[in-house]
């Protein structure tokens, strides 16, 4: 006997695709480079001799009635080293013009309250939202095979009570008493109760006051699952309601539920001086005071902190401060249009990237050393010791972390930062003139790239 192959049919209707969210046009959302305002003043005709004086004009007004700059307000955290901004606009804002900080809550990009809003559940929320519709479709099948052995029951009954099963049509279904209404109980309420065999309500049935006659087939649930997917008191099971009710009750579970904004934008401390100082955007409070930082103590304060654990404001600042290192050079790259971003992810100090990590991977990495070439620090033993216990780097230092940048494609560059000497006593006033500082440091990078025989062949 051959068996035929079972071929499930095939839906006539395909599902439908989802339309591909458009991309975002970034040229248009970071066409600012840095956080300011530029007011660029008229073109010039050379053979148009009133463009001159639109130019004078235009001149004159900005330098009167200069125009106002946003500025932007940060936190300082002694507890993390970091500053927050907590405001969605200067969020936004610092992301978008020149890429600065790092959501907390985010990879890079400060999306949370998107991402949130997106998928409006955790992943554990999806799971269990997951297994609550498959123990809705299982007890949506209880009930069907549920009312299909009913059914067949209330069929045999009838046709053990009246010894066949008549065909009625539509009007031998309404000669019937009672038949309307327990059609309406069906459709209602889903009750397949056995319908009514009397024609009318004074006629008995002879077969009343036989005995009941055995069902030919009977079917049998133990107590656990009867109880487990035949509930009736389950809301898949239980009677239909009306249209108004659910209705509302869609309404209920549909209301939208407002998200909370709990993401912030965490600044690198070469980031805030940088807004800071090096363009005046960033207002900074100090431990959410009402006291606003000059440039001058939060050079004071990240010098401090730029050491693990913090030192103490007794304690003198030396030429080679670790921030005092990481500022000049981000400070250098910035001043050359490069987007700064940590490089901690590859084992270096910063990644530079052409326009910005929303348009393409960082080119190079970059990996500071400090280098004390002054005369001053080879003048005593104790401080070529001091050098010594500085510069020391192996060239197993150097190979690894080559190599993980060439894994990643990306071309290293080692970045030396000249120590000047110490402050002389004299030179002490002049210590609170940022620009002096940090005019005393010199940057000089090389490219290192890995050197393979099998490519280097000549």
């Amino acid at each position: 006997m051959a068996s035929a192959a079972v071929t499930r049919p095939q839906s006539s209707e395909k599902k439908a695709r989802p339309k591909q969210k458009k991309r975002p046009n970034y040229n248009d959302i970071h066409r600012n480079l840095l956080p300011i305002e530029v007011h660029p003043l008229p073109v010039l005709i050379p053979h148009n001799p009133l463009s001159i004086a639109a130019i004078v004009l235009s001149y004159l007004a900005q330098v009167l009635y200069p125009p106002t700059q946003p500025t932007y307000n940060g936190y300082f955290s002694s507890a993390t080293s970091s500053i927050h901004a907590t405001d969605p606009d200067t969020i936004r804002k610092l992301w978008e013009m020149g890429f600065f900080g790092r959501g907390n809550l985010s990879r890079s990009e400060p999306t949370w309250l998107e991402n949130q809003k997106k998928h409006g559940a955790t992943a554990e929320e999806n799971t269990a939202k997951r297994r609550a519709e498959r123990q809705q479709v299982k007890l949506e099948r209880a009930r069907k095979e549920k009312e299909e052995i009913e059914k067949r029951l209330n069929d045999e009954l009838l046709a053990n009570a009246n010894g066949n099963i008549l065909k009625n049509n539509a009007t031998d279904n309404g000669s019937i008493a009672g038949y309307d209404d327990w059609k309406k109980q069906v459709e209602t309420n889903g009750l397949p109760t056995p319908p009514p065999t009397s024609t009318s309500s004074e006629d008995t049935n002879p077969l009343e006051t036989r005995p009941p006659l055995q069902r030919t087939k009977t079917v049998r649930f133990s107590p656990t699952i009867e109880a487990r997917e035949f509930d009736l008191s389950s809301p898949v099971i239980s009677p239909i309601k009306s249209p108004g009710s659910a209705a509302v009750e869609t309404e209920k579970e549909e209301k939208h539920v407002e998200i909370k904004n709990e993401e912030h934008l965490t600044l690198s401390m070469e980031e805030t001086f940088f807004l800071s100082y090096g363009l005046g955007v960033l207002e900074v409070y100090c431990d959410d005071s009402d006291t606003i930082l000059p440039p001058s103590s939060l050079l004071s304060l990240f010098r401090r902190h730029s050491y693990h654990p913090a030192r103490s404001l007794s304690m003198a600042a030396e030429p080679d401060d670790p921030f005092m290192l990481s500022y000049a050079v981000y400070h250098h790259y910035r001043s050359a249009g490069w987007v700064v971003r940590s490089g901690i992810k590859f084992g270096t100090d910063y990644l530079l990237y052409n326009r910005g990590p929303a348009f393409s991977h960082a080119e190079f990495s970059v990996t500071i050393l400090p280098s004390y070439s002054d005369l001053y620090w080879q003048s005593t033993q104790g401080h070529r010791d001091y050098v010594a216990s500085k510069t020391q780097k192996t060239w197993w230092w150097l190979h690894g972390v080559n190599r993980v940048q060439q894994q990643v494609m990306k071309q290293l560059l080692i970045c030396y930062v000249d120590i000047p000497p110490p402050l002389t006593a004299g030179e002490r006033s002049a210590e609170t003139d940022i620009g002096l500082e940090l005019s005393r440091y010199r940057v000089r990078d090389v490219t290192v790239k890995r050197w393979t025989p099998n490519r280097s062949r000549g």
